[in-house]
């Protein structure tokens, strides 16, 4: 089963087993890039690949072999796709500025980034369980069957986390207030 071993590359890699790394870049690899696709540019994908599993790399000893490897190394890839895209120098205007852009273009891309902003801050405000099925879910493409076999819980216990997240999210996106 898959979820066997990743579980047994991510022991294997808490330990610091010099081949779990190899085996960790052919499983995970190709998930890392189906979630960055789209959240960054398609040119950059590979250079962003390839910090992640350098501090994949780094920080092994952090790494809870008890913990999701494929929920952690995620997460890591967020984090580095958000520095990566807040390190390129574009030409950008302000959100202010887009709201006044002529024609309809201005105010949906505006309205886009206010969401997108409004959802990620959201999101970090879930419980830690919550977070990881909708993540999985949303960003890495799973199914709840593929996400239950990876996490190793029950298929109902996911159906019942990624309801009360979203539910949750939906509090949240509509009054950021609330707790």
């Amino acid at each position: 089963m898959r979820a066997d071993k990743i579980r047994e590359i991510g022991v294997r890699l808490a330990g610091a087993h010099d081949d779990a790394f190899d085996d960790c870049y052919a499983e995970l690899g190709p998930l890392l890039r189906r979630y960055l696709r789209g959240r960054v540019p398609d040119a950059d994908i590979d250079d962003v690949v390839q910090v992640v599993f350098v501090e994949v790399w780094r920080f092994r000893g952090r790494f809870d072999p008890s913990r999701s490897l494929e929920a952690w190394v995620l997460t890591i890839a967020r984090r580095r796709a958000i520095d990566h895209l807040r390190a390129r120098h574009r030409d950008t205007v302000p959100l202010e500025d887009a709201l006044s852009m002529a024609g309809p273009d201005g105010r949906d891309i505006a309205r886009q980034v206010e969401r997108s902003r409004d959802l990620q801050v959201a999101l970090g405000r879930l419980p830690d369980l919550q977070r990881e099925a909708i993540e999985m879910a949303y960003y890495a493409d799973l199914t709840q069957r593929e996400i239950a076999e990876r996490l190793d819980v029950p298929l109902g216990t996911i159906k019942a986390r990624t309801a009360r997240g979203l539910r949750r999210l939906s509090v949240l996106i509509a009054s950021p207030a609330a707790v």
